[in-house]
């Protein structure tokens, strides 16, 4: 894949290092001169210096043919407008948005902004986690079909320990799609497969329909 990663801070830099260690070809535009010279002396000639919001810059970073464009500067105004201009106007097919604010989410996915991570949303959902109004911890938003990526630790007292995955009733269009457990490691549950106290489950469901399936798996 061809990567155009915006932003060539802490964020960028070890993106792009673990990226090119899958072997994608990466480009990182930053504006700073400091950064892009640190940045080519670390990782070669995989950097230019310019502004990700423009067309030009982008055009000369070849937008045309990238396979992805991610934004992740520190100020959610560029990282928008680096996804809005590589989607719209070079046809980028998915664009992902580091976001500062948790308030700017639904702005980002109602202007078509595939995936949106907000750090901060994580660290507040990971903290608040052990509330039993909280149980379901958000990793990624999906613009297509209007999806949520979430994770939920079983507890011993949840009705859905013991019970085979066929047997727990799913709201609509929401899967469980990835058990992990610390002795077992991780596996992609059957229908047979049974929860245990102390998975921990990864599903994908819609926003509307967290509190169903919360109540499927905690009661």
């Amino acid at each position: 894949m061809y990567i155009i990663i915006v932003g060539g801070g802490k964020v960028g830099y070890f993106l792009s290092l673990a990226l090119l260690g899958e072997g994608h070809e990466i480009l990182i535009i930053e504006h700073d001169a400091n950064k892009c010279k640190a940045i080519a002396e670390d990782l070669g000639s995989v950097v230019m210096r310019g502004d990700g919001c423009e067309a030009k810059t982008l055009e000369d970073a070849g937008a045309r043919r990238a396979d992805l464009l991610v934004a992740v500067t520190h100020r959610d105004e560029v990282n928008l407008v680096a996804c809005q201009v590589s989607k719209h106007k070079f046809g980028v097919p998915r664009t992902i948005a580091r976001i500062s604010n948790p308030k700017n989410e639904a702005l980002f996915k109602m202007l078509g902004i595939n995936v949106t991570v907000s750090s901060t949303n994580l660290i507040l959902e990971h903290i608040e986690e052990s509330l039993p109004t909280r149980s379901l911890v958000h990793l990624l938003s999906l613009e297509e079909g209007n999806l949520e990526i979430v994770e939920m630790n079983v507890m011993p007292d949840y009705p859905a320990v013991g019970k085979r995955v066929g047997e727990i009733t799913l709201p609509e269009n929401s899967l469980i799609c990835l058990v992990i457990n610390e002795a077992k490691g991780a596996r992609v549950p059957a229908a047979e497969s049974v929860i245990e106290a102390g998975d921990h489950i990864i599903a994908v469901t819609q926003p509307d329909r967290e509190d169903e399936l919360r109540a499927a798996l905690t009661g």
